[in-house]
């Protein structure tokens, strides 16, 4: 066997005649293990640590702490929806899944999967360090978050294909039976570093704060890079392609091969906008269940580390009992595989529809069903995901492995688009968004302000010396002075005190009736809220200002919510009307639970070193927490803000999507003619055979 050849990441001989090290660039005849693999197995768990810890926490993190990261207290309206911080989420992860097309052009084409690998890595260490740096002056939090996401999403996405390739470019021919076995202890690897992480993080933003929990996840991601510079001698290091690698990803072999793959990705995209939600709509639905569940009281994040759990129990139980069952009924190929998994998938998500419509009858059922739907989900994964990994390095033309993975990776960003999209347009104005971040200037009487379609004109004061400002906010008719205009009180940095129009008293009133139900009725005594039909008989008739039917609904055991069209008489637009009543319930406990790190930072910030703004502080947080001996209710009115998919309708349409694409995709698997390229431990490192003169593994 002739030496083989030098890898730039190496260099060629010294001048003194003496050898450097060179590189291997194509895996060893041999039937054993690669050497490399540990070093990529230690790589990926430590990787996906960072990852996931850091992904586990963001929804959360969203929606409530990343408002209270300044250095004075937030206005009221500033915190995240639970659709916006969906939004956020699934953007963001459709950018981390982008990003792997970029690595694998660097990779294929330029660097080499190594210095890709090596170089991105720290690129993403930067990232997690600007998220643990949030809150410090003198960007604010919100810049940071971008930031760090946007590192994150460059170096985690940019290494994602050339990685996966990575493990493959390992093994030739003489070895290629342990391929499989090789993915199943990739995903393991991926797998343990995500439950570890998933259950940790949470617990560390809980106690410690976002400083500590994004910056573990960094301190893992730098111990990751550093594994992977250790095994760099032990690793086939295959040269990038360069004009090779353009001949044969344009050659026809090349373009068929991704049309084709494009086709069964498409698929598996709709697959990735359900699975994904277990970060954001099944974290948020999580907060409405008994979290008491196995002799344990789980944070909302931390059941998402159910999931790895699952794939751990679940890998060999495919591997070596279903898969073999199902192969004596008739052959279970990949694309079998993945057709099943997305009606598995549908099965998962229809679990969790029919737990948020006992969410949305006002019980507070148990966490377990949502265990039991992560069961199914990640059996759905174990035959959609694994198998299309693998899948997706088989049918990929040699010199193509890293661009071909990218494509696989896209189809998770497509899903994620997907989720962020729908998530986007269900989301409609909210009067309040038009006094967030209003400047001391802006508040000059007489200055007119347009913000999210809304218009509104500054109050003359009413003495010279007052601390609050009234914005009159134009109703549908566009003009002032008019029945349906909106005021709004803010102070002179632009918190918002308050808010009114004609409805507003009527929604107290209804409210007042509501509660009075609560505390007379046996509702009070079997704890729950009124039901909709006891109180669609005590509401009936009732109106808003403008003529239009006020509704009431239950959110949850502790939420309920009164609704009409408002002031245009449309349902779903930004002048609808709302008022959210939340139940705040005595604490049975003797003792308190220390102040979570969010809770001191509130009261740090509500405080402000007065001692009576201090107790007033503790005082809200103790009945935001159940303090008190006796039920209360706090209410929130607003105008605008509704989301158009809420409750069990959001979930049901997402078991919808995937039952259609798994119906579709049943004809479009058949048809598919699969073709299988595997790296040859007699092809030179940068093999510029033609793609038809290639040997073929079926």
């Amino acid at each position: 066997m002739s030496s083989p050849a030098v890898d730039p990441v190496a260099g060629p001989e010294t001048e003194s005649g003496k050898s450097s090290f060179t590189y291997r660039t194509r895996p060893a005849a041999s039937p054993g293990m690669p050497s490399g693999i540990p070093y990529i197995i230690g790589n990926e768990a430590a990787e996906r640590f960072s990852f996931y810890g850091m992904k586990a926490i963001l929804t959360i993190f969203m929606v409530e702490y990343l408002h209270w990261m300044g250095t004075s207290a937030p206005a009221a309206t500033a915190g995240m929806s639970n659709a916006e911080a969906t939004e956020h989420f699934h953007t963001f992860t459709a950018a981390a899944y982008f990003f792997p097309v970029f690595g694998a052009l660097l990779a294929d084409v330029f660097l080499g999967k190594y210095r890709t690998i090596l170089y991105l890595s720290i690129v993403y260490c930067v990232g997690h360090a600007a998220l643990a740096l949030m809150g410090s002056p003198p960007v604010n939090a919100g810049t940071w978050l971008f930031i760090g996401l946007l590192l994150i999403s460059i170096g985690s996405g940019g290494i994602k294909p050339c990685v996966s390739a990575n493990v493959g470019d390992q093994f030739g021919k003489a070895n290629q039976h342990l391929l499989t076995k090789v993915y199943q202890w990739f995903y393991f690897s991926i797998n343990l570093g995500a439950f570890v992480s998933t259950l940790l993080t949470p617990w560390v933003l809980q106690h410690y704060g976002p400083h500590w929990a994004f910056g573990i996840p960094g301190v893992l991601m730098a111990v990751a890079t550093l594994l992977f510079w250790l095994g760099r001698k032990e690793f086939v290091h295959i040269p990038p392609g360069g004009m090779a690698f353009v001949r044969e990803t344009f050659s026809w072999t090349g373009i068929s091969a991704i049309l084709k793959l494009m086709i069964i990705f498409s698929f598996i995209a709709v697959f990735w906008a359900l699975f994904d939600q277990t970060g954001s709509s099944w974290v948020l639905q999580t907060k409405s269940l008994d979290r008491t569940f196995l002799g344990m009281t789980w944070l909302e994040s931390q059941i998402q580390a159910v999931n790895p759990i699952f794939i751990l129990t679940l890998i060999p139980l495919f591997q070596f009992v279903i898969y073999p069952l199902v192969n004596r009924v008739f052959t279970l190929t990949p694309i079998r595989k993945i057709s099943i998994g997305l009606f598995v998938m549908m099965g998962g998500f229809a679990i969790v529809s029919v737990l948020q419509e006992k969410i949305d009858s006002g019980l507070e059922p148990s966490l377990g069903w949502q265990f039991f739907a992560y069961v199914v989900l990640t059996a759905s994964e174990v035959m959609v995901s694994i198998t299309g990994l693998e899948f997706a390095y088989t049918q990929a033309p040699k010199n193509m492995k890293s661009i071909v993975m990218a494509l696989f990776l896209l189809s998770v960003s497509l899903g994620n688009i997907f989720t962020a999209s729908v998530n986007h347009f269900i989301q409609t104005p909210a009067v309040t968004g038009l006094v967030s971040g209003l400047a001391s200037a802006q508040l000059t009487p007489g200055t007119e302000i347009t913000e999210g379609g809304f218009t509104s004109t500054v109050l003359p004061l009413e003495n010279d010396d007052a601390q609050i400002r009234q914005l009159s906010i134009a109703g549908p008719d566009g003009k002032t002075g008019t029945d349906d205009d909106v005021v709004i009180s803010v102070d002179n940095e632009g918190v918002m005190q308050s808010m009114t129009n004609a409805s507003k008293p009527i929604f107290e009133a209804a409210a007042d009736k509501i509660e009075k139900a609560f505390f007379d009725g046996a509702s009070a005594s079997a704890d729950t809220l009124p039901s909709i039909t006891q109180i669609d008989s005590l509401l009936e008739g009732l109106q808003d200002a403008h003529g239009n039917p006020i509704q009431y609904k239950l959110i949850s055991r502790d939420r309920y919510q009164l609704a009409s069209a408002g002031a245009d008489g449309v349902e779903w637009t930004k002048w609808d009307e709302t008022l959210t009543g939340i139940l705040q319930r005595p604490n049975d406990d003797e003792e308190q639970d220390a102040y979570s790190w969010l809770e001191r930072k509130k009261i740090e910030l509500l405080g402000q070193d007065d001692p009576a703004k201090i107790a007033a502080a503790k005082a809200k947080i103790d009945q935001e927490r159940g303090g008190g001996t006796e039920s209360t209710f706090s209410r929130d009115y607003a105008i605008g803000g509704r989301v158009l998919l809420e409750g069990a309708d959001y979930f049901w349409f997402w078991t919808t999507c995937i039952f259609v694409a798994a119906v579709i995709f049943v004809p479009v698997g058949y048809f598919y003619k699969e073709k299988t390229y595997i790296q040859d431990d007699t092809d030179g490192p940068l093999d510029e055979r033609s793609t038809a003169e290639e040997s073929l593994v079926s």
